[in-house]
């Protein structure tokens, strides 16, 4: 018997080694937009069961700027134990590798995909007081002031740009990209009539539709949106070919060791699969969906092969 545990000392001792139980400390999750946005408010309902799974707390870290790149960068660089991950969303793997031919990460090989965790549609919205109820006379009135009217993204590179621009290249209209440090941000100008509409994420807008500071008058999916049954699709408003959703999903730092993954795999798609969790998240339009790790690299592959399309068919530049 204690040749036999030597024997087994000696084979582990000449490989890399083990890591310690995990996890033994505090998680954080890194997000790449800023508190209160639809990332923020997926990632604290997710940490907080997740935490209670894994016996450790979850916190939420924002690293908000430059369209996601600064917080993606941050979580790309971390440590590779299992202790740092990213809610990465449509942005940050998806529009903003498709933009920018040079980004301080790779989206693809940077990261250790974990689980896929939800979806929801973008609403196109104005403000209350512009004479529109319709994405055609939405269009209609900024045919007749070209370079007039603008829209509010959550940055450049963000897929609220992305949206917009496939409308102005579809419709043929000429409106002008105001860029802020977040969606909150532009959701706030577009209530404040200093922008004229944006592309926002459902869950970002919720208690704003209820109380009339916005309008919508669209949303980017190929279904309706159950929170929102009254209002068209794209398509329905006459808008071909336009479909784009916000989605998110946990990564790690490449490198995290592959048994940490099958284990927060595991847990989160437990977590996802909880009613109270899909219920909190229904509430607010998600669609909650897990998924293996190599379901989700190959969802971000094919993301940002879709984004690169539509940033070609719609002359998107980084600016």
């Amino acid at each position: 018997m204690k040749a036999w545990i030597a024997g087994i000392s000696l084979a582990l001792g000449a490989g890399p080694a083990l890591p310690q139980i995990y996890p033994a400390k505090p998680i954080r999750i890194l997000i790449a937009q800023a508190p209160g946005s639809a990332t923020d408010v997926i990632s604290r309902v997710v940490a907080n069961r997740l935490g209670e799974a894994l016996g450790q707390p979850i916190v939420i870290e924002a690293r908000p700027g430059a369209g996601g790149v600064l917080g993606t960068e941050a979580a790309a660089k971390s440590t590779p134990d299992g202790y740092t991950l990213f809610m990465a969303n449509n942005s940050t793997h998806g529009s903003n590798p498709a933009l920018y031919a040079k980004l301080p990460y790779d989206a693809v090989k940077d990261f250790a995909p974990i689980s896929a965790v939800a979806s929801v549609p973008y609403v196109l919205v104005v403000e209350s007081t512009l004479p529109v109820a319709s994405v055609q006379e939405l269009i209609a009135l900024a045919k007749s002031r070209p370079g007039q009217m603008n829209y509010a993204s959550a940055g450049n590179g963000s897929t609220h740009q992305f949206c917009a621009e496939l409308l102005k290249s579809s419709a043929g209209i000429d409106v002008v990209h105001v860029p802020y440090k977040g969606s909150p941000p532009g959701v706030a100008a577009v209530m404040a009539k200093e922008v004229s509409m944006m592309f926002a994420n459902l869950t970002d807008i919720g208690s704003q539709l209820k109380s009339g500071r916005i309008k919508a008058l669209a949303v980017t999916t190929r279904a309706r949106a159950p929170l929102l049954p009254a209002v068209p699709t794209m398509a329905e408003a006459g808008v071909a070919d336009f479909e784009i959703q916000s989605w998110f999903g946990l990564l790690a730092p490449a490198g995290t060791p592959a048994p940490v993954v099958a284990r927060l795999n595991a847990e989160t798609l437990k977590v996802l699969a909880r009613a109270d969790v899909r219920e909190t998240l229904g509430a607010q339009g998600l669609n909650v969906a897990g998924s293996s790790p190599e379901e989700f690299g190959a969802f971000i592959l094919s993301e940002i092969g879709r984004f690169s399309r539509i940033a070609k068919a719609a002359n998107i530049k980084a600016e």
